[in-house]
């Protein structure tokens, strides 16, 4: 890698061992991957932020680290809500560790917004050059605004943020986002919920892996697909598709069916995937709720009281803005939490049987949390949580 000569100075230790160490990463991150040099980023978002996923070693190494972030940087969801970890079933003893690692990061410098979110607090535009980490903003930044990332590690994420700088290769290449291979989606219209949407990225991501898609078939709105990459994130490795007419990219990539592999999608196998299984909960915003999602859950829940526990996800600041949808969707009985997320939070492995709406939830549930998991609309959650639907535990 070619690096100018403030680069060289940083990793010769001039500004200290921690900003030599991060790009020592990136370098080594570079060579792997072919990148000739580094470019500026303009945000980041570091994963790695829950005790439950990083750990003691974890904690241990963050804490060891002498250096401020130099970009806007925010991070993922961590494993309880800051203001309300009681609530959730939280231990002290957790609690305390989960605090442990946001003191570390703040220190650091970055933002105290936990979100896998991250574009719904910071602008973030077609051709940005950013360095984020997880898997469904990602997909996101890539596919549906048109920026430019990577599929970030914890600690790549990290150096980034400290640098303000990424190696340029992968997807930060336009040649390198071409679609790979078509993902035709057969009676795409009867298909409208932003759990269909899940379940067709749910079962797209495993024939895919990571390649880039072009899906043919469907017209989703921007939450829906939210939804489909950050299932086919989860079930596969997408980092990176396209809708034909509909994201911003799709129409400057000119392919050939002939030419790419076509796996058809069926309503059947759709279907299929949302089949009924009893619950013990609900719950709701994986990835974290857009502010559209949450008025909507709000209008679903008027009147209505929960019969199981239900949580709803969002991010701080989204919260924020919504005062009086939240007491809507309290008044209910359900809860809306903040910072954490049901696969990253130790609350939800009480459970044993989760209904969600999401597909990205549908695939990391079973592992994440030891539960069982069932997928639907919407309002078909709401109906179980409310009782007008079979499908709850006695």
């Amino acid at each position: 890698m070619i690096l100018s000569p403030e680069e060289e100075a940083i990793l010769a230790g001039e500004e200290g061992e921690t900003r030599a160490r991060m790009l020592e990463i990136l370098v080594a991150l570079g060579k792997v991957y072919g990148a000739t040099r580094l470019i500026p980023i303009r945000s980041a978002q570091v994963s790695g932020a829950s005790y439950k996923t990083i750990g003691h070693w974890g904690l241990d190494w963050l804490q060891h680290l002498d250096a401020r972030v130099s970009v806007p940087t925010v991070l993922n969801p961590v494993g309880m809500d800051r203001s309300r970890w009681r609530e959730m079933g939280i231990s002290p003893e957790f609690a305390r560790l989960q605090e442990e690692v946001l003191a570390a990061y703040q220190r650091l410098g970055v933002a105290m917004e936990c979100t896998c979110t991250p574009y719904y607090l910071y602008l973030t535009r077609y051709g940005d050059h950013l360095a984020w980490s997880e898997s469904s903003a990602v997909a996101y930044a890539n596919s549906v605004i048109g920026a430019r990332t990577n599929r970030e590690g914890g600690p790549s994420a990290l150096a980034a943020a400290i640098l303000g700088r990424t190696p340029e290769y992968g997807l930060h290449l336009v040649p390198a986002r071409e679609p790979q291979v078509v993902v035709r989606v057969e009676e795409g219209s009867r298909m409208t919920d932003a759990a269909h949407l899940g379940a067709i990225g749910y079962y797209a991501g495993k024939l895919v892996g990571s390649r880039i898609p072009m899906i043919e078939g469907i017209r989703p709105k921007k939450d829906h697909l939210k939804s489909l990459g950050a299932a086919m994130a989860a079930s596969g490795a997408v980092a990176l598709f396209h809708v034909k007419d509909i994201t911003p990219e799709a129409r400057i990539f000119h392919y050939q069916t002939s030419e790419l592999e076509v796996i058809p999608v069926e309503y059947k196998e759709i279907s299929d995937l949302m089949r009924e299984v009893p619950v013990e909960a609900v719950a709701l915003g994986c990835p974290q709720c857009s502010s559209e999602e949450l008025t909507h859950i709000a209008e679903l829940l008027a009147g209505r009281e929960v019969q199981i526990p239900v949580y709803v996800f969002a991010a701080r600041e989204i919260v924020a803005r919504h005062p009086r949808e939240v007491v809507a969707i309290e008044q209910s009985g359900a809860r809306v939490f903040s910072d954490t997320c049901m696969v990253v939070s130790p609350a939800m492995e009480r459970f044993q049987a989760i209904m969600v709406n999401s597909g990205k939830a549908f695939s990391y549930i079973p592992n994440m949390c030891g539960a069982a998991v069932r997928l639907g609309t919407t309002a078909e959650c709401i109906d179980v949580a409310t009782g007008r639907a079979a499908g709850r535990v006695p």
